[in-house]
């Protein structure tokens, strides 16, 4: 139990439905601020004594658990790890790995307990052959399946998603008032929880350092200079603060980020179109399907609320590539690549490289 109205109402449904239900808020900072910042955050003293009123109000004991270290080690330093290594990674996708469906599962199996129930936007279907499946919410402007893509089969075994059949957000607040909870009409939390000020550049700046380093041209040509390659992402336009124009006047994006020379190379939005992702680091969501070097068709979701896009999904020396058909826009590596058949979750993988579908040259004259 987050502190939202989400989980609040999940866990009602979850009594609802029969089941002996605790809940548990996790403690994820050994500092937590004492209020939110508007809709900032989710790890909040406010956060965990707006999840005990609405423990207190459906009737179920309620426990605040503390997970501080291990958020740390595995989302918050795997954050830093990332961005020095000049990816952009998905705190997110790494907390629902690592944290709710590891950590928290592990403990809660130990003590006897069956599932860990949240409430995600998404569902759980039991196949003709008895394998549980992901697969996105019914309504698909609030379906959260991307950021759940890292589910393995064991944890979806053990997992209950009560809110995956709402048509809207709305009628889940609607339902929270009905049952008297004060977080009704709380605001989503957003942005990175561990920066609630949503400073990430000065954040990340604190604790990688600052160096000053070049911005080229696709060329190799200097155009500018920066004070520390670890504050850009691929597909940013602004904040680049170049000193050589480009020769057509067009803005520039940054295309890539080089942390080994501390480097950030720019170019024109045409060179973010990708048409090619791959990574080795995948698991499947469920029973894995019959991939190998002969192309099977996918669709493929590079971001939470992006659209998902037909693919063509090949596995090649433990690398699965992605072509998709038409070019992805602005992929950084360390982004996570969910994979979907219909509405069914695949799987997922960090994407560690990227081939661009315009050539060098090939933008400048386009």
């Amino acid at each position: 139990m987050s502190g939202g109205v989400d989980s609040a109402v999940a866990a009602a449904r979850a009594v609802d439905a029969g089941h002996e239900v605790v809940g548990v808020h996790l403690a994820l900072s050994r500092m937590p601020g004492t209020l939110r910042t508007g809709s900032r955050g989710c790890c909040t003293i406010e956060d965990s004594m707006d999840a005990q009123r609405a423990a207190n109000l459906i009737g179920i004991p309620y426990y605040v658990w503390d997970f501080s270290e291990r958020f740390k080690l595995d989302v918050v330093d795997d954050f830093i790890a990332e961005y020095r290594a000049g990816r952009t990674p998905n705190p997110c996708m790494r907390c629902n790995e690592k944290i709710k469906f590891a950590a928290l599962l592990e403990k809660a199996l130990d003590l006897g307990f069956d599932a860990v129930v949240t409430g995600h936007y998404a569902t759980i279907v039991t196949s003709p052959e008895g394998d549980r499946e992901l697969h996105r919410a019914s309504a698909w402007a609030k379906d959260q399946s991307y950021v759940l893509g890292v589910l393995t089969a064991e944890q979806l075994a053990h997992s209950m998603f009560p809110l995956g059949a709402t048509p809207s957000k709305a009628e889940v607040r609607a339902e929270a008032g009905e049952r008297g909870f004060t977080v009704a009409n709380k605001p989503d939390s957003h942005d990175i929880c561990f920066i609630p000020d949503g400073d990430t550049k000065g954040w990340l700046g604190e604790r990688v350092g600052t160096e000053t380093g070049q911005v080229l041209d696709r060329d190799g040509a200097v155009v500018g200079s920066h004070e520390g390659a670890h504050a850009f992402t691929v597909g940013q336009r602004k904040g680049l603060h170049l000193g050589v124009p480009a020769p057509d006047g067009r803005p520039r994006f940054v295309l890539e980020v080089r942390p080994k020379d501390n480097t950030v190379v720019v170019g024109p939005k045409e060179a973010l179109a990708i048409g090619e992702i791959a990574g080795s680091r995948f698991t499947w969501a469920g029973r894995a399907p019959e991939v190998g070097v002969a192309p099977i068709p996918c669709d493929v979701q590079i971001r939470a609320h992006a659209d998902p896009v037909p693919a063509a999904l090949t596995l090649v020396d433990g690398e699965l590539v992605v072509h998709p058909e038409t070019p992805l826009d602005g992929v950084a590596p360390g982004q996570t690549a969910v994979l979907y058949s219909g509405t069914r979750v695949l799987g997922q993988f960090t994407i560690d490289r990227t081939v661009s579908a315009v050539p060098v040259g090939a933008a400048a004259s386009a």
